[in-house]
């Protein structure tokens, strides 16, 4: 993982899954070791783990995985229409301006969007505050065969609501095994889990909200609460290093990657979801017809 020590993230380790052998997958260099204590600040936001050396090699890198994504996504659908049930679900976190909108968006260039079911979590509505945390989450989880992408999700309600206080604490300790039983009863209905944190630094996330206030046709994207929010920076290290580490679990770990260079973002995502979906090796379903008859008929008309 991306660990400040050391420095041997920065294009020392080969370029994982995106082409060279013999280097160890992005899914083993970025996964939040489990039963470990999480301090956020021992990683570096910056680092390219196990990625190509530069913005230019990063780009051109991410544009090749497009075809093989697109291949496995076409296959993971085709199965469904057999009956396979699998499907996988993007979970991406991050403070404001981490990426999360850019990550979804530059992911779904390399999915056709007909098999993609995406969400993003605002705070909840009326209905939502009448149910438990994880009804809204059930209600919009990927079908067979799709590609789920959450633009936040559950974990807001051990974030958030853990920094606002907005339950009390021994109700909030409470949600973290029913998370971790919820996404164990997902992985059982045949749902790949790939949960991402998106970790940016306070230097860049400053520079980024300058960004646009800088820019008029930014204006939109910025909020001024995300000033206070940012006042409260220190909590919500602490709450994201405790749902990281209370809910990476075999069946559904976190993925901490390095959010400051857009382009590793972007690859680096690209290649974990590439990695589950070859390790899930989806395949085309064999007709249920006979190929010549058909043919026959068909070349008759």
């Amino acid at each position: 993982m991306a660990k400040k020590h050391g420095r041997k993230d920065r294009g020392g380790k080969g370029a994982g899954a995106s082409g060279s052998g013999g280097s160890a997958p992005l899914r083993e260099l970025l996964r939040v070791p489990a039963g470990e204590r999480v301090d956020l600040s021992a990683y570096d936001a910056s680092g390219t783990p196990g990625g190509p050396g530069d913005k230019a090699a990063g780009v051109a890198a991410a544009a090749a995985l497009a075809p093989r994504l697109a291949g496995l996504q076409e296959r993971l659908y085709a199965a469904s229409t057999a009956g396979d049930r699998r499907r996988v679900l993007l979970v991406l976190q991050g403070m404001d301006t981490s990426g999360k909108g850019g990550t979804v968006k530059h992911v779904i260039g390399h999915f056709n969007p007909s098999g993609c079911r995406i969400r993003a979590f605002k705070a909840p509505t009326e209905e939502e505050r009448g149910h438990p945390f994880l009804w809204r989450i059930t209600k919009a989880l990927p079908l067979p065969g799709e590609i789920g992408i959450f633009d936040r999700s559950h974990y807001e309600d051990v974030l958030i609501a853990r920094v606002r206080e907005l339950a009390p604490r021994t109700e909030l300790d409470g949600r973290y095994g029913r998370i971790n039983d919820f996404e164990r009863s997902l992985a059982d209905d045949g749902v790949t889990v790939v949960k991402v944190f998106l970790h940016l630094s306070y230097e860049e996330q400053r520079s980024r909200l300058l960004e646009r206030l800088d820019n008029p046709e930014k204006h939109w994207k910025f909020n001024v609460g995300d000033i206070e929010e940012r006042g409260m920076w220190p909590a919500y290290q602490e709450a994201y290093g405790i749902a990281l580490e209370r809910c990476t679990t075999d069946g559904a770990p976190w993925f901490l990657v390095p959010a400051d260079r857009k382009w590793y973002r972007n690859w680096a995502v690209s290649t974990l979801l590439l990695e589950h979906l070859e390790a899930l090796d989806p395949a085309y379903p064999p007709g249920d017809f006979d190929v010549e008859e058909s043919r026959r008929r068909l070349l008759a008309t």
